[in-house]
């Protein structure tokens, strides 16, 4: 079966504007002809529904660039064995799927629209299941991992220490998605603040936020001795293979990738100079501020500059971590990191390329959100936002 990029697009912009219904509609259809799949997926649907239009646009704007796609398929597939989604599950996702298009685009519906989207979900399916059975042989699909520590920074920040019974692989900056036994079938990303340590264990940075089921529970409910299912580790927000100095810029918990990335590069040997501007609202909410300062203090080519936004009687450098990039002449020559709130991140890019620094020499992480079901496990694909740091929540 031929696939048609275009007969995809024309009848997915028909699609769009009543995207929410067709969520709904999905999800009826799915539960209604295979109800033993409601199991599989988080009491609340509402986020799901969200998530589910992310992955179709993905799917139906990038389906004329398979082989561009393929490495984020592949990594989506093998990602999503933690869900307990077999082979036989994308066949069902693809009936629902097709029932939606064809009800929501009946005014463009044709046969060969549909075998047009038969073979776009065909072809980004095989991708992803070839990846989960290849992977299955050498990989668990999660990790049981014990808390070993839990340190309340502040009323809504914890450190947690985890060590996990099998060793988890990872790359400095990258980041683990986390499931608690209060929140079962939900799961969340949070960045890995650690480089490999030989006993395995890795610290999360966590921040309870409004309504966030897995971060409040990792706040306030999780203890010592409690177990947690850890996804396998994600990102691209890789540690630098260059000479070259290094800026990091943190906002809020997104200092735990970066102080990954400065573990690692000191005990690599390595002497860049490396300079970490970490900011908050509030100097209470600096709540790693200690440990970096015996980091500085160990690493004389680190600079910790800590910035405060929100309180007038601070006594050190004030205003957002962005406004503060812009009082240095240039960061130009640097391999740049950023990481915190989207907002924030997206404003430190733009001050960043207007003062010089090129976009190839600026990292930052594409994260995807974590919330999600089966359905999306095996949908070709979900949105992302180009400047979204781990969601906490």
């Amino acid at each position: 079966m031929s696939l048609n990029p275009r007969l995809v697009k024309e009848s997915f912009a028909v699609i769009e504007p009543v995207a929410d219904r067709a969520a709904a509609y999905f999800y009826g259809r799915l539960f209604a002809v295979n109800p033993h799949l409601r199991g599989m997926f988080p009491p609340a649907m509402d986020v799901q529904r969200d998530r589910l239009f992310g992955a179709l646009t993905r799917i139906a704007w990038s389906v004329d660039s398979p082989d561009g796609m393929a490495p984020f398929l592949a990594r989506l597939g093998r990602d999503h064995r933690k869900y307990g989604v077999l082979t036989e599950h994308y066949a069902a996702v693809r009936d629902a799927l097709l029932a939606t298009v064809r009800h929501f685009a009946a005014e463009v519906w044709t046969p060969e629209v549909g075998r047009a989207w038969e073979a776009a979900y065909d072809l980004a399916a095989s991708v992803m299941t070839g990846a989960a059975e290849a992977d299955a042989g050498v990989s668990p699909a999660w990790w049981l991992a014990e808390v070993t520590d839990h340190e309340l920074r502040t009323p809504d920040i914890a450190v947690l220490t985890l060590r996990p019974a099998q060793p988890l692989p990872y790359l400095p900056g990258q980041h683990v998605s986390v499931q608690t036994p209060r929140w079962p079938r939900v799961w969340r990303p949070f960045s890995i603040a650690n480089a490999p340590r030989p006993d395995g264990a890795i610290r999360l940075h966590v921040r309870a936020v409004r309504g966030g089921w897995v971060s409040g529970a990792l706040v306030r409910h999780t203890r010592v001795g409690d177990t947690l299912m850890l996804g396998p580790t994600s990102g691209s927000m890789a540690p630098p293979d260059s000479g070259r100095d290094i800026l990091c810029v943190a906002g809020g918990t997104g200092l735990a990738p970066l102080k990954a990335i400065a573990e690692h590069v000191i005990a690599s040997g390595r002497r860049p100079g490396i300079h970490l501007l970490y900011g908050a609202r509030h100097s209470a909410e600096l709540y790693d501020l200690p440990d970096l300062v015996r980091m500085e203090s160990e690493f004389p080519w680190l600079r910790v500059l800590p910035a405060v936004s929100g309180e007038p009687g601070y006594d050190g450098v004030r205003g957002t971590v962005t406004e503060v990039l812009d009082r240095f002449p240039s960061w130009a020559g640097h391999e740049v990191y950023v990481c915190g709130p989207p907002a924030m991140v997206g404003d430190a890019v733009r001050r960043l390329r207007r003062g010089g620094v090129p976009l190839t020499d600026i990292h930052w992480d594409v994260v995807r959100s974590e919330a999600v079901s089966p359905v999306q496990a095996v949908s070709p694909v979900r949105g992302v936002s180009p400047v979204q740091s781990v969601s906490p929540a």
